[in-house]
């Protein structure tokens, strides 16, 4: 069962000892991103955790805590090494149990070789729902607004898909967010705070950033997102004060 009051923000969690180690690297950020962009939505936030059961059970005592909508990638397998089933439950003090639709499924595709290890698979917190899987039929479960997937990306980003169109369609936008591009060239960071400044003030509806050139160009990317139309009248604001400014402008671009 899902909370009434639907959040806005979404936020991942990476789960594995492999991806501090630099052993493997992290696929599901840009996948979630782009998987969300598709629908009109951006991702908030994301954290990366080891195997730390400790460490692990703090991070989703927090999250779940924090009301956003999150999705979590690995350790919800039956070897010892997958804690996330028990560390979800610990977190949202609820006990463990072997969920009934869960158990179905796993069932229904191994027979009795479902058990007795297969089956921990399915040992969720209680008031669990299930997320289908279509690769190999192994589930996901939600638990509140966290969904929990596994750590395989061809398995978890259908799932994660499956997710956003089920349970948070009135999310999706189809006026998507916009980003419009300029440099501001020879010029010093310090020398456009209060320029910034006061168009972020009157035009609040937009985010606008500014990122310094990483390859030796003395050069400050400004962008500003948002929705269209409030993005066209606030990057004209920008675009003018700089000009009055005598602020070199070079590359204008939009994503």
């Amino acid at each position: 069962m899902h909370d009434p009051v639907q959040p806005t923000r979404v936020g991942i969690v990476l789960i594995g000892d492999e991806l501090l180690s630099g052993k493997r690297s992290d696929k599901h950020m840009p996948a979630m991103i782009d998987l969300l962009a598709e629908r009109g939505m951006e991702l908030s936030w994301a954290r990366m955790v080891g195997d730390d059961a400790g460490l692990l059970e703090d991070t989703l005592r927090q999250t779940l805590a924090g009301g956003d909508i999150v999705f979590s990638f690995g350790g919800i397998g039956a070897t010892p090494d997958d804690r996330t089933r028990q560390c979800a439950a610990a977190a949202a003090g609820v006990a463990l149990e072997f969920n009934a639709d869960g158990k179905a499924i796993l069932e229904r595709k191994f027979g009795d070789q479902a058990y007795p290890k297969r089956i921990h698979m399915v040992e969720w917190p209680v008031g669990s729902s299930v997320i289908p899987n279509p690769v190999n039929e192994v589930p996901g479960f939600s638990l509140r607004h966290h969904h929990f997937v596994p750590g395989f990306p061809r398995m978890a980003w259908p799932m994660a898909a499956w997710v956003l169109d089920h349970h948070y369609p009135q999310l999706q936008r189809e006026d998507r967010d916009v980003e419009w591009l300029i440099e501001a060239l020879d010029t010093p960071e310090s020398a456009l705070i209060d320029l910034m400044q006061s168009v972020m003030d009157a035009h609040p509806a937009v985010r606008i950033a500014c990122l310094p050139n990483a390859g030796g160009r003395r050069a400050i990317e400004f962008g500003v997102r948002g929705r269209a139309a409030e993005v066209e009248a606030a990057f004209a604001a920008l675009e003018h004060a700089l000009i009055a400014a005598d602020v070199p402008l070079g590359t204008r671009a939009t994503r």
